[in-house]
Formats: structure tokens, sequence, C-alpha cells
């Protein structure tokens, strides 16, 4: 099995080592190089081109945020996922429009961040149910203020179909193409060809954008 090769950013030695630990035993997952900056996370994303980039804000010199859009400009196919202590209306947002794929608490539990890593790395977003709310309940720049209903959004993109929405549901609730099969008792491919065609349908390149266009436009 090929492992999955983790970038960890984070300034603070105790911490790094205590995420660390957490994939010491995982056949999947390994800590592949470390970082204590953001400079250096992103010379040694340019080195090594993790498959996933574990990233604090809080860095001693620039931020995470502004690290993870350096990141993406070098590759707009990196998967990064912010790990922070505080939620911050801004942070969110600006994580987001960075191109993170996911934000997540550092009190989140284990298995959840293994599981998120793991659907990162295919291309899913996620977000911490702490963060929902302040992309789905409050006008912060990234959902307009009225937000359309299904009938609206149907009436303009007309050739997604009543699967395509169910599926896509669970795209931004960051659903790997395993997990959209499992819940729809559909095949996997069957959920990777329905996720290919949302992405299609939205005009979007991948399916974080396709996320993200449904939170903005109000459909989830």
């Amino acid at each position: 099995m090929t492992k999955i090769k983790i970038l960890l950013i984070e300034d603070q030695k105790l911490m790094r080592v205590g995420l660390k630990s957490l994939f010491e035993d995982q056949s999947e997952l390994e800590v592949y190089a470390e970082a204590a900056c953001g400079k250096e996370a992103i010379e040694k994303f340019r080195q090594m081109r993790p498959d996933v980039v574990l990233m604090d804000i809080g860095l001693p010199d620039i931020s995470g945020i502004e690290a993870a859009g350096k990141i993406m400009e070098i590759d707009s196919q990196a998967k990064i996922i912010i790990l922070t202590s505080h939620i911050s209306e801004q942070d969110v947002l600006d994580a987001l429009h960075a191109g993170a794929h996911a934000y997540a608490m550092k009190d989140i539990n284990t298995e959840i961040l293994k599981m998120v890593i793991r659907t990162v790395k295919d291309g899913a977003m996620w977000l911490d149910p702490q963060v929902v709310p302040i992309l789905r309940d409050k006008n912060c720049g990234v959902i307009p203020p009225r937000q359309m209903s299904r009938a609206m959004f149907k009436e303009q993109h007309a050739n997604l179909t009543q699967r395509e929405y169910e599926v896509l549901k669970l795209v931004v609730d960051g659903k790997s193409n395993n997990d959209i099969a499992q819940e729809l008792t559909i095949s996997e491919h069957t959920a990777k060809a329905h996720v290919c065609n949302i992405i299609q349908k939205l005009v979007v390149d991948d399916r974080t954008q396709a996320a993200v266009k449904a939170l903005k436009e109000g459909l989830v």
C-alpha cells in the first residue's frame, strides 16, 4: 500500500511531536517532512511535493494562510488542511480563498483527523462542524445575503440531476467517493462518475471548487 505523504507545518515542537506520533502506526499515513515556519514549508513543498499539507495558521514568519496561498501558486492541485486552535471568520474565509481543502480544530478527534487526511488526498473538502455556520448562516462575503432556493438553483443548473444534487451535498460534507457510494448504495465507480459530471456541469476544476460554489450559491 502506498503511503499518503504528509508535510507537517507547526512551530511548536511539542505539538509537532504529538501529531507525528499519531501516524507512526499507520500503514497508509506518513509524516514525510516537517517545517516550523511558513517559508520553510513553502520550500519543502517545492522540493518534496507531499500528498497532503497539514498546516498551522499561527507561524512565526508568515501565516499558514499566506503560506497556503504560495503553495497553491506552486501547484494548484496541492491538498492543504488548515489545523488551528481558534476560529476566526476572517481566517476561515481567507483559508478557503487561499485554496485550503479543509479547516480543522486542533482538538479534533484523532480518528477523524486521519479520515480528513484520507478524504482530502482524494480531493474532498472538509470543514469542522464549528466552521460550517460561519459560511452557511452569516453573510461573510462567501454566501450572498439572499440564498437561492433549491428550485432557483435547479433552474439555473437545469442539467444537474436529482442524484447529482444528492452527491453534491455529500461532497460538501467532505465525503470521499467510497463514502458516497456507501451512503447512496451505489458503486464507487458510479459515485466517481457523478462527481465528475457535477464538476463539469458546475464549470469548476475539482470537487473542492464544486463544494465551495454550492455553499456560495446557498444550495446546501
